[in-house]
């Protein structure tokens, strides 16, 4: 789990670094073991504009922002990438719409008992997945839409238990 310091450091990094006017505030900074995402937000679309055209110009304003900044990215990225030993990936926010455009997709093994497989095949049988797989994929996003309260206090708590453990005895000394 990525300290606070630690994540503050790349947070502060990023800021620093990202060209002035890219984003209308400093980037939000979520990381994880293996990844740093970069969410930058960009300007909203006028509100008056009917929804099936700001979709369409959410999806285009990211993009642009995409394709325009696409060079300066790649170098900052490896960059950070030497500098943190992550990988780092973009996205942007715009409108209340996420548009993520690079991230990593690391496997993961796991366990499961006769039941849980069954709960896979089902909604493989059903097409809703590929392969057991894409069916515990889907079943995590699925958990993590309904639970983002609930996983938000657990990384909080979480992140406390570090700062306790952070400011205890160093115990291999």
């Amino acid at each position: 789990m990525a300290t606070d310091n630690e994540t503050a450091q790349i947070h502060g990094w990023f800021t620093g670094r990202l060209p002035e006017g890219w984003f209308t505030g400093a980037p939000e900074i979520v990381r994880d073991r293996e990844e740093i995402a970069v969410l930058g937000t960009l300007p909203d679309p006028p509100g008056d504009v009917p929804e099936a055209e700001r979709i369409a110009l959410i999806e285009g304003l990211a993009r642009r922002f995409r394709e325009e900044t696409r060079e300066r990215r790649i170098e900052i990225a490896r960059e950070a990438e030497r500098k943190f030993r992550q990988k780092v990936s973009w996205g942007v926010v715009c409108g209340g719409e996420t548009v993520m455009f690079t991230t990593l997709s690391v496997p993961v093994m796991t366990r499961l008992r006769q039941s849980e497989r069954q709960v896979l095949d089902t909604l493989v049988a059903a097409g809703v997945a590929r392969s057991r797989s894409d069916a515990l994929a889907w079943c995590v996003r699925l958990v993590g839409k309904h639970t983002d309260t609930w996983l938000a206090d657990l990384r909080d708590a979480l992140q406390h238990v570090d700062r306790v453990r952070s400011e205890g005895p160093d115990v291999n000394s």
